[in-house]
């Protein structure tokens, strides 16, 4: 059975989250958290909490061991972009994009 959690609206780049979230798609859960816990990327403590969110929505809702469980799927898609703009010289403006990014994560058991 699969079980997933998601956060949305993290304000971090979608490019930097998808390397982190394609580094644990296929771990077991406690392998995957270990790994994103001594990752030096800064979106990997978001995806962890992701992480244990997905593992505690499947052991609570769905009665699924936590020692069964692995990453079937990890995935960081884009979301909105706040645009603001930066003042220059001679009354010129720069845009500056502040992107945001959506994280899903999906457990499944082994034995299914």
């Amino acid at each position: 059975m699969k079980v997933k959690a998601t956060a949305k609206f993290l304000r971090m780049s979608t490019r930097k989250t998808r390397l982190v979230t394609q580094s644990i798609v296929g771990l077991p859960v406690a392998q995957a958290s270990a790994l994103l816990k001594h990752m030096p990327q800064g979106p990997a403590k978001e995806v962890a909490k992701v992480l244990s969110s997905a593992a505690a929505n499947a052991e609570n809702n769905h009665d699924l061991a936590p020692d069964d469980l692995y990453v079937a799927e990890a995935t960081a898609n884009e979301g909105p972009t706040l645009k603001r703009f930066r003042p220059r010289a001679q009354g010129r403006a720069f845009a500056i994009h502040k992107p945001m990014t959506h994280v899903t994560v999906v457990v499944e058991n082994r034995e299914a």
